[in-house]
């Protein structure tokens, strides 16, 4: 696949387009062993924080809903004054420790960042994560966790163009 930035043994692209916040946490991620990684993924987990209710309450709208995923997770974004993104997250299974843990690093590595870039992340990021042996099941709903936030920063930078 031509452009794709993997991130197989650690091994980053300095180069690539992806949010340097993001990269940080990839890297922290690459060379973990499945004990570690599973801590590491419950410590972001447990800074999960509830959609305000200034952005959006229950019952949230259909069009904030990630299809398959089974957490039952919610995504919306806020539009900054510096023209980036700030992402909110609701997970309504409480023991969706994966959607909440991932809606955590989205949200502390993509919001506020450049969409250019945000647009761009590829979902083999979260093989990184998580690791290769993932769920069908919930990789699906992680994929479509992200691909809601990149599907909003590239609608605003079409936006933008006209």
């Amino acid at each position: 696949m031509t452009g794709a930035v993997r991130y197989d043994r650690g091994v980053t692209n300095p180069e690539s387009n992806i949010p340097q916040k993001l990269r940080e946490v990839l890297d922290d991620f690459a060379f973990v062993d499945r004990s570690e990684r599973a801590e590491l993924l419950i410590e972001y987990a447990d800074k999960f924080a509830e959609v305000p209710a200034a952005v959006a309450t229950r019952p949230f709208p259909e069009e904030n809903h990630v299809q398959r995923c089974e957490s039952e997770a919610y995504v919306w974004a806020e539009d900054l004054p510096d023209g980036s993104i700030k992402y909110h997250f609701a997970v309504e299974n409480p023991q969706g420790l994966s959607a909440k843990s991932w809606a955590v690093i989205m949200d502390e590595t993509l919001s506020g960042q450049p969409l250019e870039q945000v647009a761009a992340v590829p979902t083999d990021v979260i093989f990184t994560l998580y690791g290769k042996d993932l769920s069908m099941g919930k990789g699906q709903g992680l994929m479509g966790m992200l691909d809601h936030v990149t599907s909003h920063a590239r609608r605003r930078l079409r936006e933008r163009r006209g």
